[in-house]
């Protein structure tokens, strides 16, 4: 399985998902460069986190239009999945791939520490080989991380199962303290109606190793070889 990495001016994670990818999971990966129109035959996207274009305007909002997102958006329309950590996530929400936004953390604060989140919804192909409320430990690290919608839109997406993380206590519990940036209904991740495009503001692709404190994100990348039939090797 391929996985395609997006490098937007700005990217500073995209090194880490190529490593979480190839010498991790031990497969390919390649770099697709922000004004690159086609995926290459890629499996699947990952647009990971940074600060791309500098945040100019909002968080992603330059990002959007550049020419591989066209290419995105018909390989996501097409059932490809699609996976965007932090500023990704931000990119996706800008692009109308993902509903809602990102907005300044509710403290004001830039947050870098390690959180919990709970997998709330595992028919996407970035969660297929959790377990329903399994709890994972994930690093963060953003000023813009607070998700909110109008309420119509965050009902919808309970209703619809297309909240896929929430923030939680270290034993699943959704509390306000848990909540670190004050997202509404202390959502983490969301997914699209058909679920194959994932939004995230944490990073598993940091926390694939032991060694990096946890290694709790790698189920989301073994996920992903588990749902397109591709044995781990």
């Amino acid at each position: 399985m391929t996985f395609g990495v997006v490098v937007f001016p700005g990217s500073n994670c995209d090194h880490d998902a190529h490593h979480a990818v190839t010498q991790v999971l031990g497969q390919p990966a390649e770099f697709l460069w922000h004004k690159d129109t086609s995926l290459r035959g890629v499996d699947a996207v990952v647009l990971p986190g940074g600060f791309s274009y500098g945040d100019y305007l909002r968080t992603g909002a330059i990002a959007r239009f550049s020419p591989v997102m066209q290419a995105v958006a018909a390989f996501a329309a097409a059932g490809g999945p699609v996976l965007g950590i932090c500023n990704g996530f931000q990119i996706l929400c800008e692009a109308g791939l993902l509903e809602g936004a990102l907005i300044r953390n509710q403290q004001v604060q830039f947050r870098c520490e390690h959180v919990h989140v709970r997998v709330e919804q595992i028919a996407t192909p970035f969660t297929a080989a959790c377990t329903p409320g399994q709890v994972l430990r994930l690093p963060i690290a953003h000023g813009e991380g607070q998700y909110v919608a109008d309420r119509e839109v965050i009902d919808r997406l309970e209703s619809n199962g297309q909240v896929v993380f929430r923030y939680s206590a270290a034993d699943g519990r959704v509390t306000d303290d848990a909540n670190v940036n004050g997202s509404s209904r202390s959502i983490a991740g969301i997914c699209n109606p058909t679920r194959n495009v994932v939004g995230l503001m944490p990073h598993p692709e940091r926390a694939c190793e032991r060694v990096l404190g946890s290694a709790d994100g790698l189920v989301l990348f073994e996920s992903a070889l588990g749902w397109s039939g591709v044995p781990r090797g």
